[in-house]
């Protein structure tokens, strides 16, 4: 019997200090110290679908979706797909009024089956094939980026109707941002530059081929973007670009999409994209740079998508051993790692970890969150506290693990991805069941085979 037990009153007395700026809005802790996310306790979803397994607050999804469409008004707002898709998730964009961006033809078959409008999808990707763009033109889908000439050829010998268009533009803009990665810059993979005339030869390319239809340009200047007012820089770039091209060939595009990459804190302290700031940066920018170049003002679109997705996971896991190494870390090991989040791994990421079973008795100290992988550099988190009384069967939670885990998961070591679960007013259901040791061996055509 702990102390806990003896005297309940403690843990009520001082409930658990969890930074709603990083976990799920639902989230609290019960009487008996249990972690609690869409009022479902998180040990209760850990021994019915087993560990490691992601939860998604449908609540909090839906929030902050609504959120964008309400700061954001007169702006088309897209779910950037690839942050976490599935069914479901696609259905709850959808009936927040949101439209979907996919990369490949699985999300767009994703989407689909959710129910999203094919007018109301756009088709994202640097390398898109035949095969996937005869599939978005197949179904209609609203909008697709070229990415590349030979996406222009291709594309224009398999369109069977007039096929809305965007250009993908990079404005060069390097956002220099905390743990940002920049995509708008000229040296990248994405997009045709301003400078060296290359988006011009791009645009005039694509108006050669009548049954596609361009109807504007997109840009994306990296993620983790904490800094509204780049977005503003990148307007009126954009905007110029777009008056150049009315100059050129007598067209008015009507459509920028500015993509998304809006940061979301990961850490206590670490900063948080304003979405409000935003609203008021794309009118200002949209005003000025309309005025400056004699322009109709074109339709906004912003493709959010870890600040919708991202703070409404959480990750659960196992302790399954502690080791202190003599005068270096303490490691406490859990049954996941880097194959259901590979951000730590590819991008240095860090993570706050919550005791999720129990209230913690005794002093807290700095650990390292150890997967099970064979790889030294497979970790969750470096220096977060725990208490000192944690031991193997405990369960841990980490936040904000709703974007580019389970889009991002791998069988490295053959280890099975994890389930996705969600919750919602005291209920569980299963999203993407867990996957199995069959499933794997169902994509191994070698046995019997000379």
């Amino acid at each position: 019997m702990t102390l806990l037990d003896m005297l309940p009153s403690i843990g009520r007395a001082a409930p658990r200090r969890l930074d709603p700026a990083i976990w799920p809005v639902t989230t609290h802790s019960d009487d008996g110290g249990r972690l609690c996310v869409g009022d479902v306790p998180l040990v209760d979803i850990a021994d019915e679908f087993h560990t490691p397994t992601y939860v998604i607050d449908e609540a909090d999804f839906r929030q902050r979706a609504r959120r964008y469409r309400k700061a954001l008004r007169g702006v088309e707002v897209v779910y950037a797909g690839k942050s976490l898709l599935t069914t479901a998730v696609a259905q709850w964009a959808r009936e927040e009024g949101l439209g979907v961006d996919v990369c490949s033809s699985g999300e767009l078959a994703v989407a689909l089956a959710g129910g999203v409008d094919p007018s109301r999808i756009v088709m994202h990707g640097n390398a898109k094939s035949p095969d996937e763009l005869r599939d978005a033109t197949r179904v209609g889908v609203g909008r697709i980026v070229l990415d590349s000439c030979i996406e222009t050829a291709y594309l224009a010998g398999l369109a069977r109707r007039r096929q809305p268009v965007l250009v993908r533009v990079t404005p060069d803009i390097d956002i220099h941002g905390h743990r940002a990665v920049t995509t708008g810059i000229s040296d990248q993979k994405f997009g045709f530059t301003l400078e060296g005339d290359q988006a011009a030869e791009a645009v005039k390319r694509v108006l050669a081929h009548p049954i596609l239809d361009l109807v504007g340009l997109h840009c994306h200047i990296g993620s983790q973007v904490t800094d509204a007012a780049l977005y503003g820089e990148a307007i009126h770039r954009m905007i110029a670009a777009m008056a150049d091209i009315r100059a050129q060939h007598g067209i008015i595009l009507t459509e920028l999409n500015i993509g998304g990459g809006h940061a979301i804190p990961y850490r206590p302290g670490d900063p948080e994209f304003d979405v409000d700031g935003l609203a008021r940066v794309i009118e200002d920018a949209v005003d000025e740079a309309c005025a400056a170049e004699h322009f109709p003002r074109p339709t906004i679109v912003v493709e959010p998508g870890r600040a919708i997705s991202g703070r409404a996971g959480v990750t659960l896991y196992r302790v399954c051993s502690i080791k202190t190494q003599p005068g270096g870390r303490t490691f406490v090991a859990v049954d996941g790692g880097m194959s259901d989040n590979p951000r730590v791994s590819l991008y240095g990421a860090q993570y706050m970890v919550a005791l999720a079973n129990r209230h913690a008795v005794g002093l807290k100290q700095r650990v390292t969150i150890a997967g099970r992988h064979c790889e030294a550099g497979d970790e969750i988190a470096r220096d977060v506290e725990l208490p000192t009384d944690l031991h193997p069967g405990d369960l841990l939670a980490v936040a904000c693990t709703g974007a580019y885990h389970h889009s991002m998961a791998s069988n490295y070591n053959m280890v099975c991805r994890p389930p996705l679960v969600a919750v919602k007013d005291g209920r569980a259901r299963e999203l993407i069941r867990r996957e199995t040791i069959a499933d794997l061996l169902a994509r191994d055509c070698g046995v019997g085979q000379s």
